[in-house]
């Protein structure tokens, strides 16, 4: 069974979707690649207090990982990706052909970026953390301003580092 809910955050209002209980979705305002919202289920008030916890700390900046348990529904490929995602860093990012690399298919890196688009866990499952081979900023289901926002708040502010200028 599927539910949702939605939340307030500092990019506007998120709706996770759960499947049996377990986070299956989390999606932005203007969702690129989003279902049909009819597919989410019955808005609920409980059973999202700890993806919303957790989600409210990382934005926060008190949490860099989340420990959520996720039902990823997709091919195995984009499955693959997904997991992938899932063990950069924060505060880091890598391009496309190193994820693509990454997972053993260098030739692959449209069809990297083609399952990257499609996470249906954003932010929890980092796909915000991809970015161009030339450093620039590309794709992302909530849009640019978006997945600059998100890789700004995993940035370190120069005082963290210990370096004042």
């Amino acid at each position: 069974m599927r539910t949702h809910t939605t939340i307030d955050s500092p990019m506007g209002t998120l709706t996770l979707v759960a499947t049996d209980g377990v986070l299956s979705g989390t999606y932005m305002q203007d969702h690129r690649h989003m279902p049909d919202p009819a597919t989410f289920g019955p808005k609920v008030i409980s059973g999202f207090e700890e993806a919303t916890e957790q989600l409210t700390q990382y934005f926060a900046g008190q949490r860099k990982t989340f420990t959520l348990r996720t039902h990823l529904t997709g091919s195995h490929f984009q499955r693959r990706i997904w997991q992938a995602l899932t063990t950069i860093p924060y505060g880091h990012t890598v391009t496309y052909a190193e994820l693509a690399a990454e997972i053993g298919s260098p030739e692959a890196v449209r069809a990297v970026g083609a399952a990257n688009g499609a996470n249906p866990i954003a932010v929890v499952v980092p796909c915000h953390r991809v970015i161009g081979a030339d450093g620039n900023l590309t794709g992302f289901s909530g849009g640019l301003a978006r997945k600059q926002f998100l890789l700004d708040l995993e940035r370190p502010a120069p005082w963290r580092q210990g370096q004042l200028f």
